[in-house]
């Protein structure tokens, strides 16, 4: 593996993510169900009391498409990945797309979470732009990037490994 191809695909993938994520939390798609389920509970509890009521667990039918998609883009963003950086066998794919899926959390967790979402007033939910507390609860970031943040990685990173080894 040359490491030089994983640092800059690191930041490309840096790049792609949060292109994805201002596209998505862009407009009315915000108030979707997909995207609401990633608010803390209580500025989705003060939402809900002036917007209508919808299903924004993890179980929800919209939720759950919205990961699998996920995990579906990811997966064939990491095979390129893992394939530019030299992978040739299931626990290189693997080693490569899980490091760079941990690189992704860390870096939602940190700056797009934590500096990002609790500062720009664009990522407010209508009726909830004076929880300027709320907004910036680090603790339920850092807790959705441990579980199920690491568990979700090793989804596309498990994949990533099991095409690596069957392309050789």
């Amino acid at each position: 593996m040359v490491w030089y191809i994983f640092v800059i695909e690191a930041i490309v993938f840096a790049a792609i993510f949060t292109t994805i994520l201002f596209a998505v939390y862009h407009g009315d798609r915000m108030y979707s169900p997909e995207c609401i389920h990633n608010y803390p509970p209580d500025i989705q509890e003060e939402y809900f009391k002036t917007h209508e009521k919808m299903d924004v667990s993890g179980k929800s039918k919209n939720v759950i498409l919205a990961k699998s998609c996920g995990v579906l883009m990811f997966t064939v963003i990491l095979t390129v990945c893992a394939k530019i950086a030299g992978a040739s066998t299931f626990w290189q794919g693997f080693g490569i797309a899980f490091s760079l899926m941990v690189w992704i959390g860390v870096y939602d967790t940190f700056f797009l979470d934590w500096v990002l979402f609790a500062n720009m007033k664009m990522f407010r939910l209508e009726g909830t732009e004076h929880m300027d507390k709320a907004y910036h609860q680090k603790w339920f970031h850092l807790k959705g990037c441990i579980f199920p943040g690491l568990v979700f990685a090793l989804i596309p990173a498990i994949t990533v490994g099991l095409f690596i080894s069957f392309m050789r």
